[in-house]
This record gives C-alpha cells, structure tokens and sequence, in this order.
C-alpha cells in the first residue's frame, strides 16, 4: 500500500511554540498565581489545555467550565502575539504540494484545539492538503497515547505500519511508535538529544528545505 503523511501542527507546520509559552506563562503566573519559570511552563506543554492545568493545578481545582475559559482565553493571546508571523515553516509549501503530486494522502494528527487548527489552515490555505483533521475534540486520549494517529490513519483508510508522522515533540513521537508508526522529527523547539530514547525516528530536519517526499 502507498505511504501516507500525519502531520503534528504546532511546531511541525509552523513554528509557533515559543509564542505558545508566552502565552501560558501569561496565564499561570499573572492570570493564576502559578510562579513558574518559562522552562518550567515549557515542559508542562503537551497535551490537551486542560491536561496542562489538571497536571500544574491538580484535580478540581477548576470546572470544566472554567478550564474552557481559560483555555481559549490562552489561544486568543497565542493567536494575537502571533498572527503578524504566521507562515508555513520553509520549504513545507512545496513539501505539500509534491506529496499531493505523487496522490499521498494527509492528515493532521493534533492536541490543538480546532479554534487554533482552523487560524492557522484557514490564514494559511492549505486545508486543500489534507483528507483527514484529528484535533483535540476528536480524541479523549492525549499523545503520547496513539489514539489521534490511529483515527487519522484509519480516517486515510491507510495502515498505520504505511503512515509516517511528522512530529516536533518527544511525546508525539511516543505516540507514532505506540500506534506502530515511523517518525520524521522536525527540531524547532526540541534537540536531537531529546529523542534519544526512540527508535521510530527516520531523520531529523531543521525545516523541509531540500527535503522531498520521494526521499521517505
């Protein structure tokens, strides 16, 4: 069967994370107290914005109600610090539209919140790419959990051992190798060192500059 791409979001097609933590660090120190410093709110970032919380917060310290507030109140100040940089990391324009080209399907495997998915597909126009979009709201199950590369595959009709995931973090690498897929790592936010422990990992790229899909 021919190969299909998953791509992560955040930090994979567009390198956003540092505005990410500007704008958690925003809201757990000024917003709620938190106290923590910008690698300590950096390590935290994975996830589902409420795991984010439950994991610095603990168990009921806030309804859903309110970690829903919070949680989009954090993505209107990422969005806002953000929108004037907004654009594809170099070379994954083209990276996209080669694969397209060669009738590889895609999706987008992501802990984003669809609110986040469509300010940065829509601005970007390049929803046309993909045949699958597995967001927060999609999965109950967060990375490093398999479960939104799985429904994306599934969702592709493709087998997960055909799928190769585009990842920037060490936990969505976890996920592929859970859900039985190999991984290219793109090293935006994260060093080669910190996926020392994975052995899914099919090369590691700076951004998708020189890189096409006949070479995966």
């Amino acid at each position: 069967m021919k190969k299909a791409f998953i791509f992560d979001m955040n930090g994979t097609m567009i390198d956003d994370m540092e505005y990410h933590v500007h704008g958690w660090y925003n809201i757990l120190n000024e917003d709620l107290g938190a106290g923590m410093t910008r690698d300590a709110v950096k390590k935290e970032m994975y996830g589902k914005n409420s795991e984010v919380l439950v994991r610095i917060f603990g168990e009921g310290r806030f309804t859903e109600e309110e970690m829903n507030t919070l949680s989009l109140e954090k993505e209107r100040r990422y969005q806002a610090a953000y929108r004037p940089h907004l654009k594809l990391i170099p070379g994954l324009q083209e990276f996209l539209e080669k694969a397209r080209q060669m009738n590889i399907p895609m999706a987008i495997g992501t802990a984003a919140i669809p609110f986040n998915v469509d300010f940065a597909l829509d601005n970007l126009d390049v929803r046309k790419y993909f045949s699958s979009i597995v967001t927060a709201d999609d999965v109950v199950a967060s990375k490093p959990d398999p479960e939104v590369f799985l429904k994306a595959a599934e969702e592709l009709g493709a087998a997960p051992a055909d799928c190769i995931v585009f990842e920037d973090a060490p936990k969505g690498v976890e996920a592929a190798a859970n859900a039985g897929m190999k991984a290219v790592v793109i090293t935006t936010m994260h060093t080669r060192e910190e996926f020392s422990q994975y052995d899914n990992i099919i090369t590691f790229i700076q951004d998708y500059t020189d890189f096409s899909p006949e070479s995966l």
